[in-house]
């Protein structure tokens, strides 16, 4: 079957068998940032975003793209190695295994939630998971990434 869709930014034509999993189909446009980790929609890390929202990849089909905007990170390299920064600052990024997915929902996030509190983080990345760590140094890198931007974005109201 044909699909069109937005990919990374740049609008792309393929041929898709109907049942190909969004990850399969990603993985093979080179997007390895998708991962496979539990195959049962509950760990988090094939995230990406489709228009803006996150979507597990793992279980929507590739066809579902059709029309829409999908982001992976590496769509997002520049917004990624920023806060991939705050995750080193607080030792928080660990083996590094579920960081694609993790930070997908972290800018999904941050469009979705003004001023989210620690508990609003935490029930947003409820999803994700991460065998190295409780979250703690995740959800302060968070919390000081968020703040960052709100900073930001009032220096750039200022001017």
């Amino acid at each position: 079957m044909k699909l069109s869709f937005w990919l990374n930014g740049v609008y792309r034509h393929d041929d898709v068998e109907p049942d190909t999993l969004l990850l399969d189909f990603l993985r093979d446009k080179g997007c390895y940032s998708v991962k496979r980790g539990c195959e049962t929609a509950n760990c988090g890390l094939c995230t990406v975003l489709m228009d803006g929202k996150p979507v597990l990849s793992c279980s929507t089909l590739a066809l579902r793209a059709e029309g829409k905007k999908i982001v992976t990170m590496e769509g997002m390299q520049k917004e990624a190695e920023e806060f991939g920064a705050f995750l080193a600052d607080e030792g928080a990024e660990q083996c590094g295994f579920c960081n694609p997915g993790f930070i997908m929902n972290v800018f999904a996030m941050e469009k979705e939630l003004e001023n989210p509190s620690e508990e609003d983080v935490k029930e947003y990345l409820a999803g994700n998971l991460c065998r190295c760590s409780g979250f703690v140094g995740q959800t302060r890198s968070i919390l000081k990434y968020l703040e960052h931007k709100k900073s930001q974005k009032k220096e750039e109201a200022e001017e």
